[in-house]
């Protein structure tokens, strides 16, 4: 067997494998994810949720994917088909695709590449045109304002996230994901994170990331009351499920990066107990459960607030963190708090 995985074909095969391993976990978790977040709105507003199909609804999403992929795809006349039916698929691909430098646990990554972030931030960036392709190529005003607003929100905050993973970097020396994860490991457990040199940016870097990926209070390019439904209006059955589906594992995607960046990935918070992929898995979990609860708990915001807070307070705060974490890592301040390169991190 080892002698086959160091032929050509071999290693085909291993990464094929490899990549329907991640496509599988992440569609699984998808499908709890939606049931997770329709629960917990659920429990919020003191009803029941899910509950019919399967073990306590379990089975509700599952159901839910069958009927629209069974549905009938409507195109709209006057859209242009091409670019109607490839939008969906860009928004899906680009979603998935990011998580080929997402390690889990040590040495648990698809491609351990020296520059992840990077690639990261790329792959997110490009999600903004399968936004675009959908409400353009609906040919209608309702879903093309719907995507200019989303284009305008995703870049927006785009800036702040990136200004944000920035002073991370200065402080480990790497945009390698391992890396990060690594120099967190400090024999202070919980406390020697990132989350505590790093701390006023930890909560900029949530909201940004609840803009990001249009969610409540941010779902602006949805609002019901203005524009239908923003730039799926037109969309439905199989496209819709893939916009949705997009959406949802950028959601994810986030909780993964949060837990990265701040909150040690794979290490346990406690010294002493080993580390690994459950408490990875479980600190991604835990965010999603913030991400559902501002969902139920916050009111939507207005379009011009939206806009004002990341020029006018996310971007001037984010940018002035980068030059006081460049200024305190660079003369190690408390010893190379802010330096874990230097400590050897």
């Amino acid at each position: 067997m080892a002698d086959f995985l160091t032929t050509p074909f071999g290693t085909f095969v291993l990464i094929l494998a490899q990549c329907l391993a991640i496509v599988g976990f992440v569609m699984i978790s998808l499908l709890f994810l939606v049931y997770g977040d329709r629960k917990i709105w659920a429990a919020v507003q003191m009803r029941r949720g899910p509950n019919v199909v399967g073990v306590y609804g379990l089975l509700q999403s599952v159901a839910d994917a069958l009927k629209y992929v069974v549905k009938e795809v409507v195109i709209p006349a006057g859209a242009d088909r091409p670019v109607f039916m490839l939008a969906p698929m860009t928004s899906f691909v680009l979603a998935i695709l990011a998580w080929a430098v997402i390690p889990m646990n040590e040495g648990w990554v698809l491609s351990d590449i020296n520059v992840a972030v990077l690639f990261v931030f790329a792959v997110s960036s490009l999600e903004v045109y399968g936004v675009i392709m959908g409400g353009w190529a609906s040919n209608s005003k309702y879903p093309f304002l719907g995507s200019l607003r989303s284009a305008a929100q995703m870049i927006s905050y785009e800036v702040s996230i990136g200004l944000i993973i920035i002073g991370v970097i200065i402080s480990t020396g790497s945009l390698n994901f391992s890396a990060i994860v690594a120099a967190q490991d400090t024999g202070y457990g919980f406390f020697g994170w990132y989350w505590l040199p790093h701390l006023p940016m930890v909560f900029l870097f949530f909201i940004s990331a609840l803009a990001e990926t249009n969610r409540p209070p941010f779902d602006l390019p949805e609002a019901e009351s203005e524009l239908v439904a923003g730039y799926q209006v037109e969309y439905s059955s199989t496209p819709f499920l893939l916009f949705m589906a997009g959406e949802y594992i950028a959601i994810f995607l986030m909780c993964a990066l949060i837990s990265l960046l701040f909150f040690g990935g794979w290490l346990s918070p406690i010294p002493g107990l080993p580390d690994g992929v459950l408490w990875m898995v479980g600190k991604m979990a835990f965010f999603f459960f913030i991400f559902a609860m501002v969902k139920a708990i916050t009111p939507r915001y207005r379009y011009d607030q939206l806009m004002r807070i990341g020029w006018k307070v996310f971007l001037p705060l984010s940018l002035g963190w980068v030059v006081i974490v460049a200024f305190l890592a660079k003369f190690e301040v408390l010893g190379g708090f802010w330096a874990r390169w230097a400590m050897g991190g």
